[in-house]
């Protein structure tokens, strides 16, 4: 059964992965085998997390220094990605940003930042990679949505607006490249502690509440995402397409 995890052969494409969720998924991926390229703009804290990953001995990495904003620039990310271990064959789209915003002060520009980076980006750059995943015979494209996919919170509109994008996204990712060997599924974290989540842990008030929230009884660790990412990017998951899996504690749940 151990085959069904083993990503020995694959190569990861991680955006966001200098820090937090898409840090983790890259160190995750790399521990079962995987060879990873790490995509953030982060320069030194993105060279940082490759040699954590490097120093682990398993995989081998790599880092591109890249603004996922720029989106005709994606076409040439995956590229240099290809050319350190080969056309990516997994791709985690863990970049993002939610700048907690009250709705009168919401502006074209935040607006745009906010759906750019966290529903353009990850559709350009999957579109990007399904070439080479093509040539290969197969795919596994994870996206990050949210607990905002399925409900609201304050001072986040476009950050909703854009996790609700995710959801829908990923269904039409499946229905598109499912049949061509590619599979499509999300990830819709609760809460972690993390750099798009600093405001929310600077109150302990709020992080006992949202504790409470959920069925377990606790926030989530960066660690409790490594099963879900390795099982997604894995064979073990080759009939699964199109979901939007919550890792949450159980917060939906309730």
């Amino acid at each position: 059964m151990n085959e069904l995890f083993d990503l020995t052969g694959g190569v990861a494409l991680c955006t966001g992965a200098a820090s937090g969720i898409g840090q983790r998924m890259a160190w995750a991926l790399s521990q079962a085998g995987a060879d990873v390229v790490l995509v953030d703009r982060q320069e030194e804290a993105l060279k940082k997390a490759v040699e954590e990953i490097s120093a682990a001995g398993n995989g081998r990495s790599a880092g591109v220094v890249a603004d996922l904003l720029n989106r005709e620039g994606l076409d040439d990310v995956v590229a240099e990605a290809a050319g350190h271990f080969g056309a990516p064959t997994i791709l985690t789209n863990a970049a993002g940003v939610n700048l907690r915003q009250p709705y009168d002060e919401i502006t074209s520009e935040s607006w745009d930042i906010t759906l750019n980076i966290n529903l353009a980006t990850p559709f350009f750059l999957a579109r990007a990679c399904v070439p080479g995943m093509l040539k290969k015979g197969y795919g596994k494209i994870i996206n990050i949505a949210s607990l905002q996919s399925y409900r609201a919170f304050a001072n986040s509109i476009p950050y909703g607006a854009s996790k609700g994008g995710i959801a829908q996204l990923t269904r039409a990712m499946a229905e598109a490249w499912s049949g061509k060997g590619i599979m499509a599924n999300a990830i819709a974290p609760g809460f972690f502690r993390t750099a798009l989540t600093s405001k929310v842990y600077d109150d302990p008030a709020l992080v006992k509440h949202n504790a409470e929230m959920t069925a377990i009884g606790r926030n989530g660790e960066v660690e409790d995402i490594d099963g879900l990412t390795i099982f997604l990017a894995a064979r073990a998951s080759d009939y699964i397409t199109g979901q939007i899996i919550g890792l949450d504690g159980g917060y939906t749940a309730k």
